[in-house]
């Protein structure tokens, strides 16, 4: 395709990545408003979060195998089509249990969105120029993650539109991307016949890691790190993952190509995304909890205060990307990426609820221009590696891992959130002589607004105080991510799009 009819094509995808990236920072900001009035707990908010992601993460090797092997086109309306329907479904969800069923759904639509915006990309356009265009997708990421918190926080604070409409929001927009792919999009369709998906590696890898996260949420809360029940889920998981590897070692092929991920740069470049994806999923999901709960903002002063994060993410992936087709150079991007982002999350470690808003926000700003440098241009580099047969199991592969990551990051940091903020609400509790214990309203749901004001005070003070500790983990996350990608071999990248 020339340039023309690429960028024709581009728009309607740009579109569906920024409507599936819109779709998690809309409800980011909302999300303690949500919450509260379906009178949810705060393991139940880290599962609306995790539950999405799990089941994009799960699925994402699925959607990516199928892109290999049949109609891209295809499959990318379908999943447009699953989006829309789940995302109805959750604007009219009427408890935390329905909202998390249906955040499952949507998050089936999102793995695919997202893994095959990039296959349909790069079965387009050559290595070395998907640069250029990275470039773009960075901005459409930055757009959607500056744009989804300030909309969230209109959305919630308007009267006559209510949470409810963070979720409806994305369905016009998903329709006009689905007319516009359908004219403007047009790929040779490839069909191997003979082939099948592995399904059963798939489901054996899901398990697995549900069963992992599951075990991160209940331990040291409802039973001891030590017990029968922590035996029993981390060697389950063990056992099954085991299996899942066994599985993809002898199938023709494999959900995860174990071929790929064996070889030196491609591995390492899944390591440095697990530990983006962990870091950066796992420590931003938390922010608008902090502004709103630790801080008593407003969900519109919630999102205009991410702004920093996400303009750090606009600027360094745009200019990183265009940087990247001039000189083919990939390494020293990621590199610089990774420091800063480690930097960024140092620096957030040490606030508190009453830390300025100036450290607070030179934190966030690290820490998008750390994104912005790194993430995409992980994708490249595996994506360099493989022939256009394998474009869409090893693009697969890689989104597996950095959602994984995200998916263990949410997962983790929010049970030691929950586990720091239960501990200084009852400190805050016993110093008003309050017994915690006897308390209902002691941290045990999000709705602070119907707590009474001394009580209101110490769980703000606890959320603020608290969040520190997760973006200290985050930057130990993220410096993992800066050991592999100093190993990563300095290759330039290919003008061709097959080997």
């Amino acid at each position: 395709m020339d340039h023309r009819h690429v960028l024709r094509a581009l728009s309607g995808l740009l579109i569906v990545l920024f409507v599936a990236m819109i779709s998690s920072t809309v409800v980011s900001v909302a999300l303690p408003q949500i919450i509260g009035s379906l009178n949810g707990t705060q393991s139940q908010y880290t599962w609306v979060v995790t539950a999405t992601l799990l089941a994009s993460t799960a699925s994402t090797p699925i959607w990516g195998k199928l892109a290999d092997l049949f109609s891209k086109k295809l499959l990318l309306q379908i999943a447009i089509g699953l989006f829309v329907i789940s995302s109805i479904a959750c604007g009219f969800a009427r408890s935390t249990e329905q909202l998390i069923a249906f955040r499952v759904i949507q998050g089936l639509g999102m793995g695919a969105l997202q893994v095959l915006v990039q296959v349909i990309i790069a079965a387009m356009i050559s290595p070395k120029q998907r640069g250029r265009y990275n470039g773009y997708l960075g901005g459409v990421m930055a757009v959607a993650t500056v744009g989804g918190p300030l909309l969230g926080g209109f959305i919630t604070d308007t009267s006559w539109l209510g949470w409810r409409w963070c979720f409806f929001i994305a369905v016009p927009i998903t329709l006009i991307a689905f007319v516009l792919l359908t004219r403007t999009l047009h790929l040779p369709e490839v069909r191997r016949e003979g082939v099948k998906v592995d399904y059963l590696g798939a489901t054996l890898i899901a398990a697995g890691v549900s069963l992992l996260l599951l075990w991160v949420t209940f331990v040291d809360n409802d039973f001891a790190w030590l017990s029968w029940q922590t035996l029993a889920m981390v060697g389950g998981s063990v056992v099954i993952l085991g299996a899942a590897v066994v599985v993809e070692a002898r199938v023709k092929e494999p959900v995860v190509p174990l071929h790929v991920v064996r070889r030196r740069d491609p591995a390492l470049a899944i390591v440095a995304s697990l530990a983006v994806g962990m870091a950066m999923f796992g420590g931003a999901v938390f922010l608008g909890q902090y502004f709103q709960i630790g801080r008593g903002n407003s969900p519109t002063e919630a999102g205009l205060l991410t702004i920093p994060l996400m303009l750090g993410v606009l600027v360094s992936s745009t200019v990183a990307g265009r940087l990247v087709s001039r000189t083919g150079k990939v390494k020293p991007y990621i590199i610089t990426g990774v420091v800063v982002l480690t930097l960024g999350f140092l620096g957030l470690s040490t606030i508190d609820h009453e830390t300025s808003l100036v450290i607070v926000s030179a934190g966030m700003l690290a820490v998008g221009v750390g994104v912005g440098m790194s993430m995409q241009n992980l994708v490249l580099v595996l994506q360099n590696t493989v022939p256009l047969s394998e474009l869409g199991a090893a693009s697969g592969a890689i989104t597996f891992f950095r959602s994984l990551g995200g998916t263990i990051g949410v997962s983790v940091l929010g049970a030691v959130l929950a586990n720091q903020v239960g501990v200084k609400i009852a400190e805050g509790l016993a110093e008003l002589g309050i017994d915690p214990a006897a308390s209902a309203s002691g941290g045990s749901t999000l709705n602070v607004a119907a707590m009474p004001p001394q009580i209101q005070e110490v769980v703000r003070a606890a959320y603020g105080d608290a969040t520190g500790h997760i973006f200290l983990i985050s930057a130990g996350i993220a410096l993992v991510g800066v050991v592999a990608s100093l190993f990563l071999t300095p290759t330039k990248l290919r003008d061709s799009v097959d080997l």
